[in-house]
């Protein structure tokens, strides 16, 4: 009987000896399709699945995600510049995806696949859900494009997103200018007590000013834009 080609293997393909080429996979087939649509860079939202339309969190990111990308809309570029991304889920994410479709813009997912899974939600671009089974991947390519992230309150993946880009920008293994809003002061200081990390000399007391705290949709858009102005749109493609 002929066998298929190797690369048409399932039985290999899905093997432990092909878990590199499935890592690469999981780097190439995204890559082909961000440059196939221009994709420059992004604007990461990260946050809780959990919550709902109409709770204030919610509500706040799909405000914050259509002003975002109607600001970067109107620049004047033949690439798709400061793209609202996505975990692709419920929640936050599907929040800012909709605010940014809402407003017009494409918006990116990268939803990951769990026992649970509930899909990507409905308000991503079609053609920029990008379905991960790494984690790490998936990290990848929240990290490489993107010039801001803002971080909605949020369970443990939120936190595990949230502190490796601090630990990104912390340690300077991203050369890149990248600004982090956490919003929601009364979430993050009931959740995370910086200063006692200050305190206890876990951290210096400039990593504790790593992120700009807000509760304001008004006072996010108006901190991140110059930023984004200053240091992205006259560095095109600054990766880490």
């Amino acid at each position: 009987m002929k066998k298929a080609k190797a690369y048409r293997e399932p039985t290999f393909i899905n093997s432990k000896d092909a878990r590199p080429l499935r890592i690469l996979a999981e780097y190439l087939e995204p890559k082909s399709r961000f440059d196939h649509f221009g994709i420059e860079d992004t604007i990461v939202f990260f946050g809780s699945a959990r919550f709902k339309e109409g709770n204030r969190w919610y509500d706040a990111a799909r405000q914050l995600a259509a002003r975002l990308t109607t600001w970067s809309k109107a620049l004047d570029t033949n690439k798709q510049r400061f793209v609202v991304c996505t975990g692709g889920g419920p929640g936050i994410m599907e929040a800012a995806n909709r605010g940014a479709s809402e407003a017009g813009g494409l918006s990116v997912g990268l939803p990951i696949s769990l026992p649970h899974e509930e899909g990507a939600n409905s308000h991503i671009s079609n053609e920029l859900v990008f379905r991960f089974h790494y984690f790490f991947m998936r990290k990848f390519w929240f990290a490489y494009l993107a010039k801001a992230i803002i971080v909605f309150p949020g369970g443990f993946g939120t936190l595990d997103e949230m502190f490796e880009a601090l630990t990104l920008v912390q340690t300077k293994k991203m050369s890149k200018p990248l600004p982090i809003v956490l919003f929601g002061n009364e979430y993050w200081n009931e959740v995370i007590n910086f200063d006692a990390l200050v305190k206890h000399g876990t951290i210096n007391a400039a990593d504790a000013e790593l992120m700009y705290r807000t509760d304001s949709v008004d006072e996010a858009y108006e901190w991140l834009v110059p930023l984004l102005t200053k240091y992205a749109l006259d560095n095109p493609g600054a990766k880490l």
